[in-house]
C-alpha cells in the first residue's frame, strides 16, 4: 500500500514541476507589453465582423495581445453599421465613422 502512494505522490511531483515549467517557458515565450491597435475595415453589412472584432477581444482576454480595437467603416449600410455600433459598445472597441475617419 506504501509502494502505491510513493507512486503516487512521485506522479504527481512530477506533474508540478512540468506543469511549473510549462507556464515558466509561455512567460518567457509571450511578448511584452507593447499595446498595438487592430483596425477592422468594414463595409456592406458587415458580415464577418462580430467574429473578428469577439476573436480579437477573446487574444485579449487570455493575454496573447494587449491593444485597442477599431471598426473602420468602409462603406457600411444601416444594419452593418448598427453592428458596428454594438459591438463598439464593449470595453476597447471604438467606431470611426466614414465622416470622423481620422485613423
Amino acid at each position: 500500500m506504501t509502494e502505491v502512494l510513493q507512486c503516487l505522490a512521485v506522479l504527481l511531483a512530477a506533474f508540478g514541476l512540468v506543469s511549473l515549467g510549462w507556464l515558466a517557458m509561455g512567460a518567457l515565450l509571450l511578448p511584452g507589453v507593447c499595446p498595438a491597435r487592430m483596425v477592422v475595415d468594414a463595409q456592406g453589412d458587415g458580415s464577418g465582423l462580430e467574429q473578428t472584432v469577439k476573436a480579437l477581444l477573446w487574444l485579449r482576454r487570455t493575454g496573447l495581445w494587449w491593444g485597442e480595437v477599431v471598426i473602420r467603416d468602409r462603406g457600411l449600410d444601416r444594419e452593418g453599421a448598427a453592428l458596428a455600433r454594438a459591438l463598439a459598445e464593449q470595453n476597447g472597441v471604438a467606431f470611426s465613422p466614414e465622416e470622423l475617419d481620422t485613423i
